[in-house]
Parts: C-alpha cells; structure tokens; sequence
C-alpha cells in the first residue's frame, strides 16, 4: 500500500513505487503572511496503480500534482520518479524528464494556445524535444485516433473551435504523444457536463490499460474518484487525512472529514438530499492553520489532545489508515448502499 503522511512517517512500498513523495512542503510568501498551501505531505504510487486524491477546495490537492512536476516550487521534502531525485535536477533535466511525467489540466480550452490548429498543438512536447516533422505526423495521428478524434477534419480546427469535451481530448492526446509513464490529472473533467465527464473518464481507464500508464487522478468529486482509482488520498488544509482502497474508505471512513465528505454527497433516495449533517464552520485560512489536528476546528469529536497534539497517519484497519486521535469505529450496521458511497484518501505508515 502507499506511503503516509505526516513526519517521520515510513513508506511501505517506497522500493516498488514510480513516484514516491516524501515530507512534500509548499508554501507561498504573499503580503499577507505565508500560506501553507501542502504540509508533510508523503505517499507512494505504484507502476500502473491510479491513486486518487480527493478533498475540498484549497485543500492543497492540485499544489500537490504540479509540485510533482515541480510546476509550483518547492519548499522541502523529496520527491522520486524511479531513481531520479526530482527536487535535486536542475531546469534542463527536468524538462527532459517531464516527457515521462505529464499533466492534464482542468481547463481543457484555457490549457490550449488558441492560435494554433488541434495537429500542431498534440505534438507540441515533441517539437521542444527536436523529433522530425515525419515523428511528429506520425504521433499525431497516433495519439487522436486513441482518443477517438481520428477524423481528418480535427486536425486543422483551432482550439477555441472545439467543444470542451473534444479540448479535453485534445489535451490527453498531447500529454500522451511523448509516451509519458505518469499521468497526473487534475480536475480532468470539473469543466465538463455529466455525459461528456462519462466518455473522458472511459478514455483514461481505457488509455491507462492498454498504455500501461500509472495515473495519479485529483478531483474535488468522490464519486468520480472511486469509480477510477486503486487508492483513494483524503486531504484537508495541506494534509492527509486517511488513506486506503475506495471499498473499504467509502464503506467504513475512518477520519470524520472523509465522514463528512461522504455525507455532503447529494443522495436522491433521502428525505432532504443528504445523507447526513453539514459540514459545520468555515474552512480555516491556511496562513493560519490550527494548531494539533487541522480539522478539529469542524470536527464533532475533538477534544483538547486535538488542539495540542498533530495527529500522525497511522493503520487504524487492516490496509486502512488515518491521521486522527479518535477515528470513527465500524459501524455494527452495513451502510446502505446509497447512503455513504464516496471516495477516500492515500496514507503513510504510522
């Protein structure tokens, strides 16, 4: 299973892993203080695994998917990418290594250079890399017709053109024409309408396979998360909360954040919507976290070991684990089906 979060925390698959995060921090200097955008953040994905991380806005789900790619800077921790030290490579380097790692954006328009036609846009990576214009002819076509967009008429569209499924597409094309290993995807189907979220998320399970590619999927919405991943990583304020497979996370949470989150999840067969109460308060301001457990601000279950002791993930079930001093027991009763079916999170050993 992945590593977990929190410090001094041990990876339990650290030599099998493609990525292995470690300690992961990134702040931002603003004027109005730092934020603490991740903090201690560790987990481990292994070759051909989908790791989902799921958590509210500004949770630091997305700050962590491009610090991977060292797209936002970061401040310590280390990161793997099979041997390579990815904090310690300088910029050439690590361009290089980004054609093994890529990254689909969350807005599928707003990530393509409106200026240029959908046969220039899916080899882009490999124009910067020097390949010939017959390489490059050749992988485009390749990779449109894996994304079903195999129609000689795509090709000469400009993106504004597209419709926001057929951008998406597009831009799964491009990440995937320098046959990347990693595929980090954040947010790949927020910007998309029910149908079309349903044809993309096909697309990547699909890609995933018959590519061998090993994923590490962000989204805000558990549905959409458990349906894709192998292991789900719940993160609240910068840091991880519980980490395990989806059936055990959404069927027994551990960590009443991920309770909460299942229980904001509308249901249709409930008297007002949900399945259970509202997540109280706000959402503290990550230039100020609070101190101990970073939840126990909202949490019906803090205590004063909350407020002056931080937590560390631990195994709290067989496969299952938390970063919480009182985790939720399992309930005597199975949850109904409709009732707490939403995604979990990635943790580290305690």
């Amino acid at each position: 299973m992945p590593t977990v979060a929190g410090s001094g925390a041990a990876h339990l698959r650290g030599e099998e892993a493609l990525l292995s995060v470690e300690d992961l921090v990134v702040e931002y200097r603003t004027s109005a203080g730092v934020v603490q955008a991740v903090s201690k953040v560790s987990f481990d994905v292994l070759p051909g695994e989908t790791l989902g991380i799921v958590g509210e806005s500004g949770c630091g789900k997305s700050t962590t998917g491009r610090a991977v790619l060292r797209l936002d800077t970061i401040t310590s921790g280390r990161i793997r990418f099979r041997d390579r030290a990815i904090e310690q490579l300088g910029d050439r380097d690590m361009r290089a290594l980004r054609r093994e790692m890529q990254m689909i954006f969350q807005d599928p328009i707003g990530s393509l250079n409106p200026r240029r036609p959908v046969r220039e846009l899916v080899v882009e990576g490999l124009a910067v890399a020097g390949a010939s214009k017959k390489a490059q002819e050749e992988a485009a076509g390749r990779v449109l017709a894996a994304v079903g967009l195999a129609d000689e008429r795509f090709r000469d569209l400009r993106a504004r053109r597209l419709s926001g499924g057929q951008a998406q597409r597009v831009a799964i094309a491009r990440a995937l024409a320098v046959e990347p290993q990693l595929l980090i995807c954040d947010e790949p189907v927020s910007a998309l309408d029910v149908s079309v979220q349903a044809q993309i998320l096909n697309l990547v399970e699909d890609l995933k396979r018959d590519l061998g590619l090993t994923v590490v999927f962000i989204a805000h919405d558990l549905s959409v998360v458990r349906t894709v991943s192998d292991r789900v990583m719940v993160m609240y304020l910068g840091k991880v909360c519980e980490y395990g497979e989806p059936e055990s996370v959404y069927a027994h949470p551990a960590h009443p954040y991920t309770r909460a989150l299942l229980d904001s999840v509308p249901q249709p067969d409930t008297v007002d919507g949900f399945s259970g109460p509202a997540l109280e308060g706000d959402l503290p301001s990550p230039l100020s976290p609070p101190s101990g457990c970073r939840f126990r601000t909202r949490c019906p279950r803090a205590d004063e070991q909350c407020a002056t002791e931080e937590p560390q993930v631990r195994e709290i079930r067989q496969g299952q684990f938390a970063a919480c001093h009182h985790p939720l027991p399992v309930p005597d009763v199975p949850v109904a089906s409709g009732g707490a079916a939403v995604p979990a999170v990635p943790v580290a050993a305690g």
